[in-house]
């Protein structure tokens, strides 16, 4: 059964930083898409950023890129998302996602229903 648990969100002021953490397992995390979408309140779940485990190559929501970096440290079956210079408009739940490594490009990489395992979720909130 696969699980991602996600971590490290918070309360932080416009222009600082936070990096979230999603603790995959249950399986084999070396073949996946790996994601973080965001959705606020009455809005739809987008994709911010995507990495193909054990790979390099990223890809990134045009309102982050610049500010946030997603990463993996596959030792630890686990993926990261340093969000620097933050903004009002990050304010959301973040996820954690992952699905087959096919979707990783940049056409499919944001679209929600070509992942099928699911985080809980962790808030993030930016205030002025």
């Amino acid at each position: 059964q696969v699980q991602l648990v996600e971590s490290g969100g918070g309360s932080v002021q416009a222009g600082g930083s936070l990096r979230l953490s999603c603790a995959a397992s249950g399986y084999t995390y070396s073949t996946s898409c790996m994601a973080w979408f965001r959705q606020s309140p009455g809005k739809e779940r987008d994709g911010v950023a995507a990495i193909k485990s054990g790979g390099d190559t990223s890809y990134y929501a045009d309102s982050v890129k610049g500010r946030f970096t997603i990463s993996q440290d596959n030792a630890k079956n686990t993926l990261y998302l340093q969000m620097h210079s933050l903004k009002t408009e990050d304010t959301a739940i973040y996820y954690c996602a992952a699905g087959h490594p096919i979707f990783c490009s940049g056409s499919t990489w944001a679209t929600r229903s070509n992942f099928g395992s699911w985080g809980q979720g962790t808030q993030v909130t930016v205030s002025s």
